[in-house]
């Protein structure tokens, strides 16, 4: 297998590869049909086995004129998507990934990596078993058609059948249960030495 630098080619395969990987997580329905391009400087890489994109990871980077979802003094790196095919999870595609990824972090002066997942315990497990630690945390709630009675618009045509919020409050658990739909939105942080 090979970690790589993405390449505009890869873009088909890592658009397969990303929806395939995200099906049995809270991320289910975040589809993508195309791959994201950042505004500052990314690392962008790839894993390959037998020319069949099988891993992804993309990290854009803090400039001093703009910062990432963060507010420290020193440089840091978001991670926006880490993904490995099902076919292939629980191989270390993910941590050879994450390796690369702080190589390269800390050839930039790169201080700390950020990243934010659901509830998926398994991805937590992940993202603790490689020494990221928790920082925060929110709901992302889902709203059916039932559930927005309360919600107008300001056409009298239109009718809300679904939308999602962030809810930031410290009742967690009586949104947890007024909605069915609700996944905790957690931030993990690594430092890099």
């Amino acid at each position: 297998m090979e970690i790589r630098r993405y390449e505009p080619k890869d873009e088909k395969s890592w658009v397969r590869c990303r929806v395939l990987s995200f099906l049995d997580t809270a991320y289910f329905d975040n589809v993508l049909r195309q791959k994201e391009h950042y505004e500052n400087p990314s690392i962008e890489l790839v894993a390959v086995n037998e020319g069949k994109i099988v891993g992804l990871l993309d990290a854009e980077y803090d400039t001093p004129d703009n910062r990432i979802c963060t507010r420290e003094p020193d440089k840091g790196a978001m991670i926006w998507h880490i993904a490995v095919h099902p076919d292939y999870q629980r191989e270390g595609v993910g941590g050879k990934l994450l390796l690369e990824l702080e190589k390269l972090a800390k050839e930039l002066d790169i201080a700390y990596i950020k990243a934010w997942t659901r509830d998926d315990n398994w991805v937590r497990n992940w993202y603790e078993k490689n020494k990221f630690i928790l920082t925060s945390s929110y709901l992302h709630v889902f709203l059916e058609r039932d559930e927005l009675s309360s919600i107008t618009t300001s056409h009298k045509n239109m009718q809300l059948i679904q939308g999602w919020a962030h809810y930031t409050g410290e009742n967690k658990l009586a949104i947890k249960e007024k909605y069915k739909r609700v996944h905790e939105c957690v931030c993990y942080e690594k430092k890099l030495s």
